[in-house]
């Protein structure tokens, strides 16, 4: 076997692989060999069939066999000797389309060959976290929200009209062309106007009742809604209004927080200043990655694969172009040519990527089986009564799982620096920080 270099420009590198015809030939022996004490064929015992027939009948199948592993092999030993990491999936092809047995194999191997990434002094890393403490406005506030959130409804006063925002209790009774329809009939129901519990239009039309009224209420059921007899159709619903109800906040005080699963006010208070400042310091966290990746990208500097970068430059322009036209759900568009800006982004991107990937690996750093499992199961939360077969399809998809484990990744990677990194802690305020997060949606 016979390894040229045709390409070394850069990252670039292209190979000649020759496989000789001798060669092919002699790994199809072995494999007959190999196979030959377990082959069974009329008129001869098993194991005793001669090589020369074996090759005859099977020679041909194990030719190709024998000319992928040996390609495979020599690529293998290629990358050993060389000490070179493909970026991405090697470009392999034969150069002797019109190849026959008896011919030698010419292949064509290129790739683009990861970088070598730099040392990087962590303790050269000064970075700022902010700290924000849960003060007692902003508890009181998050009361107040739970507060409304556990809203009740009193009677308006006689003859008041219901406003949206109302609770009205009501009758009704759903007819299709003339005849009540199943499922479309209900007593003393609690409907909430402006909630969208209803079919779109049904809320509206009861904006302005007033307990006691009697009315007919005309809508038209979506297109795709699951009853087919109703999917499309006009219907009209007699309804009879009981009640027209305002809401009224809870009171702020210990049966409030029982309601929220809280001994009493004071330990509700004590769980809210927990969330909150656990939220605080997920934002804080948010800051000073991004702090720290910004540092990185400007004392680090290496060679990038020009294939990752166009690769990442492509992704990023059909990304954003997207979510500027939000009506293009599939990918019937205009080819989508990436700007420099994208290109910009798409280096920092690869670099960064690169990087963490690098300094991870030379830390040992590790995604356990725990936190796959915790990733695994927040995202099955997005599908409910699904969940069993969102784990089934994750198990089965090593795609879906490197999805997964990326950004754990990347984030132990983040800590793993932070540790060893000069890192002071400044008090700021809720305003402050939220400045600073809104500042990192800016860019």
């Amino acid at each position: 076997m016979q390894v040229t270099e045709t390409l070394n420009e850069g990252l670039k590198r292209g190979y000649e692989i020759v496989v000789t015809a001798d060669e092919l030939d002699q790994k199809v022996h072995e494999k007959l060999v190999e196979a030959q004490p377990e082959v069974e064929m009329k008129g001869f015992r098993k194991g005793k069939v001669p090589l020369a027939l074996l090759k005859k009948q099977f020679g041909e199948r194990l030719l190709g066999e024998a000319m992928q592993e040996t390609v495979d092999q020599a690529m293998s030993d290629h990358f050993e000797q060389t000490g070179d990491r493909p970026a991405a999936q090697p470009d392999v092809k034969m150069k002797n389309e019109d190849w026959k047995a008896g011919d030698d194999v010419h292949v064509e191997l290129n790739y683009e060959a990861l970088p070598d990434v730099p040392e990087v002094d962590f303790s050269g890393i000064s970075l700022e976290r902010m700290a924000v403490k849960a003060d007692e406005a902003a508890v009181d506030e998050a009361l107040q929200n739970l507060a409304e959130n556990a809203q009740d409804f009193e009677d308006r006063e006689e003859g008041a009209a219901a406003e949206d925002g109302d609770q009205v209790v009501i009758d009704f009774t759903g007819k299709l062309d003339g005849e009540a329809f199943e499922g479309g009939a209900a007593e003393d129901y609690p409907l909430t106007l402006g909630a969208g519990a209803f079919i779109p239009g049904f809320e509206e039309q009861l904006v302005g009742v007033k307990a006691g009224d009697e009315i007919e209420v005309k809508v038209t059921f979506p297109e795709d809604y699951g009853a087919e007899h109703l999917a499309g159709k006009e219907v009209t619903f007699d309804v009879t209004v009981k009640a027209v109800k305002a809401p009224k906040a809870a009171e702020i005080d210990d049966e409030l927080a029982k309601k929220f699963g809280a001994e009493d006010l004071e330990s509700l208070k004590g769980q809210i200043r927990e969330r909150l400042e656990a939220e605080y310091n997920g934002a804080a966290r948010q800051v000073v990655k991004r702090k720290l990746l910004d540092q990185l990208d400007e004392q680090v500097d290496f060679p990038l694969p020009p294939g990752l970068v166009d690769s990442e430059a492509k992704q990023i322009a059909h990304q954003l172009w997207h979510e500027e036209n939000p009506d293009v759900q599939g990918h019937d568009h205009p080819e989508i040519e990436p700007t420099d800006e994208h290109r910009k982004l798409a280096e920092r991107r690869v670099k960064l990527g690169l990087l963490l990937a690098e300094l991870g690996q030379r830390a040992e750093v590790e995604v356990t089986d725990s936190e796959m499992t915790q990733a695994v199961m927040q995202q099955a939360r997005q599908y409910p009564g699904q969940e069993r077969q969102f784990f089934e399809f994750v198990q089965q998809n090593p795609q879906m799982q490197q999805q997964l484990r990326a950004p754990i990744f990347e984030d132990k990677v983040v800590d793993y620096i932070l540790e060893r990194a000069e890192v002071t802690e400044k008090e700021v305020s809720k305003d402050e920080l939220q400045e600073a997060v809104d500042a990192l949606e800016e860019e």
